[in-house]
């Protein structure tokens, strides 16, 4: 896998994936910055968040549950000293569908988490503490 990462001015940057997708990343206004784009951190986050939910989603259409959105919310906390990495980072999945069954979303969420999300792997073997939790919502 290979991405670019370009300065275009004061502390922006445009990110370029493998597949040809830019992304926009700056930092605060104290730091120098516009607020054009996600800071690098919040990027780890949204990726984190992206590779598990692919998990989730890809977990339960298999499983034939009837989903009709999945949702995940992340809270992270950082450390106080330099380099601020995380520390601890928690997911919540808000699951909707039609007679979703909770054990399937439960056994969802432990795959992505302990097999197959790699994001996930990657910053627990990094020391990161990783929790997981979820709710159904059921939708007519």
């Amino acid at each position: 896998m290979h991405v670019s990462v370009r300065w275009l001015e004061n502390v922006a940057f445009e990110a370029k994936s493998a597949s040809g997708h830019p992304i926009i990343m700056d930092g605060s206004p104290e730091y120098g910055g516009e607020n054009r784009g996600a800071r690098p951190m919040e990027l780890i986050l949204m990726g984190l968040g992206g590779c598990a939910s692919f998990d989730i989603v890809t977990i339960l259409k298999k499983a034939r549950q009837d989903i009709t959105d999945v949702r995940c919310e992340l809270q992270a906390e950082r450390a106080d000293s330099i380099p601020a990495v995380f520390t601890k980072i928690h997911l919540h999945f808000v699951v909707s569908g039609r007679k979703v069954k909770p054990n399937q979303v439960e056994k969802a969420v432990h795959l992505s988490a302990e097999k197959y999300c790699s994001a996930s792997k990657m910053l627990m073997d990094g020391g990161v503490e990783i929790t997981h939790d979820f709710e159904v919502i059921e939708v007519e």
